[in-house]
């Protein structure tokens, strides 16, 4: 096991932090475009934890890595509703938004 294992582990922690705080949006205003990325969220995760875990192997740990990255990327590209207008950066990292009245 080499460094680039904790550097696969890293992105796939992020990836979920990503999935939560997506979860924590969509739960507080409903929107359709964060209930999508919710949904992959949970497959980028899985993949991106299966990433690290081929990352722990060291002969195919570029492997790992790249998978790790793939779902980060993947990830990135899901379409969604802008939610904040002038918040600061704690706030927007958190995923604190006004919750949507129904």
């Amino acid at each position: 096991m080499s460094y680039l294992f904790s550097v696969g582990a890293f992105g796939a922690a992020v990836t979920l932090f990503l999935w939560l705080r997506d979860s924590r949006i969509y739960l507080r205003t409903g929107l359709a475009g964060y209930r999508t990325r919710v949904r992959q969220g949970v497959l980028y995760t899985a993949l991106a934890l299966l990433g690290a875990g081929i990352a722990w192997n060291e002969p195919v740990e570029l492997i790992g890595l790249g998978v790790v990255l793939l779902a980060l990327y993947l990830q990135g590209r899901v379409e969604h509703e802008q939610v904040w207008t002038g918040e600061e950066t704690l706030p927007r990292l958190l995923g604190a938004v006004r919750r949507r009245q129904k």
